[in-house]
């Protein structure tokens, strides 16, 4: 009947499977080094020059320890360690060196350059196996490690990319419950999306913009613009779906849905119990798309560069697509007559730079 192995025996066994390689340009040494650690259950091999050693720590199998000795012709064993710690494949295997050396100064020297141990000359076999099987342990920890390290990295970013998927799906549901309530509007919300990403793209090098519109920015930016109308939700029916001209007093009620939008992420914000960026971005955008240039537009009358550039890129994207889209109160305007009015908004309703971005890259759907 065969028993599991216990942690002790799984170690051991590992370790017996581990490949040593011994570098000494002195064969009776690489003799005795190659029995003593063959019997002990290594694997082994032998390289009697810097340049073989070189070679060998590069072929599979990997080894797992090398045993470099000090004092060799043609390439010294710092100039060997040093060739190893600078290629990426060779940067992590412990070297033991092995010297007849006695002075403290160049055990130093070599610790300093990232020796992991010396083994002193002529050879000791229980401190020979002792200072090996404690490398190699040390190593296979390193090497647990790692691999838990790089595990974790990639759980947490599939959990935070999870996350973002959700954060998207719950946006857009949001933003849609504030579209069905505007059903003539079709599919504004996903299309201003994609007017916000394309205009802040363009202008994500631009000496204006270009700190605020960063890619991470861009991608928060066009995450939150689907918010825009969210606070439309709070305007009844007589108001939001009548077909005609507003009266004065309606328009007021009517202009309430950009603060209402705000205050209602805010609350989420703060529920939150912390800011999320992305969210910060989306009460600028809900609260001051309505905002314009000259100061002339609403909730605050802000002007010019008091207008969040979030905003600000919301407000041309927003007009831009109601003009050319099917309301209950009028029909859809060409293309090339609603990039006039936008024209003819600059410096005005709209951020000069950001129309320029607009005009510069307009093209009527072929």
């Amino acid at each position: 009947m065969e028993y599991p192995l216990h942690t002790d025996e799984l170690l051991a066994t590992a370790m017996s499977l581990a490949t040593l390689l011994i570098v000494d340009d002195m064969p009776e040494n690489l003799a005795v080094l190659g029995v003593l650690l063959r019997a002990a259950g290594y694997r082994v091999r032998a390289a009697n020059s810097g340049p073989t050693a070189l070679r060998y720590a590069l072929q599979e199998p990997r080894p797992d320890l090398i045993l470099l000795d000090v004092m060799m012709p043609e390439m010294d064993g710092y100039a060997v360690l040093d060739r190893l710690r600078a290629d990426p494949a060779s940067r992590d295997i412990p070297v033991i060196f092995l010297t007849a050396l006695a002075d403290t100064a160049d055990e130093q020297h070599g610790l300093a350059q990232g020796a992991a141990d010396y083994i002193a000359k002529p050879y000791q076999p229980p401190i020979v196996l002792a200072r090996v099987k404690t490398q190699l342990e040390l190593k296979r920890a390193r090497d647990w490690l790692k691999d838990q390290n790089t595990f974790l990295e990639a759980e947490i970013a599939r959990r935070m990319a999870e996350n973002e998927r959700i954060q998207a799906v719950s946006i857009l549901a949001l933003a849609n419950l504030a579209e069905t309530r505007d059903p003539e509007t079709g599919n504004h919300i996903l299309r201003t999306q994609t007017y916000v990403r394309l205009l802040a793209q363009k202008l994500g090098d631009h000496p204006r913009f270009a700190d605020f519109l960063s890619e991470h920015n861009i991608e928060l930016l066009t995450r939150s613009a689907p918010l825009h109308d969210i606070g439309k939700v709070g305007i009844p029916d007589n108001i939001l779906l009548k077909p005609g001209s507003l009266t004065a007093d309606e328009w007021l009620i009517m202009k309430t849905h950009a603060r209402l939008g705000s205050d209602a992420i805010e609350h989420a914000e703060t529920a939150s119990g912390e800011p999320l960026p992305f969210l910060m971005l989306a009460k600028e955008i809900a609260h001051w798309h309505h905002e314009k240039w000259d100061g002339s537009g609403y909730p605050d009358g802000l002007a010019g560069e008091t207008i969040p550039p979030s905003a600000r890129l919301m407000a041309l994207a927003d007009v831009f697509d109601a003009l050319i889209s099917w309301r209950v109160y009028k029909k859809p305007m060409p293309f090339e007559e609603a990039r006039d009015i936008i024209a003819a908004g600059r410096g005005t309703h709209f951020d000069p730079d950001i129309t320029d971005a607009f005009l510069a890259n307009f093209s009527t759907p072929s």
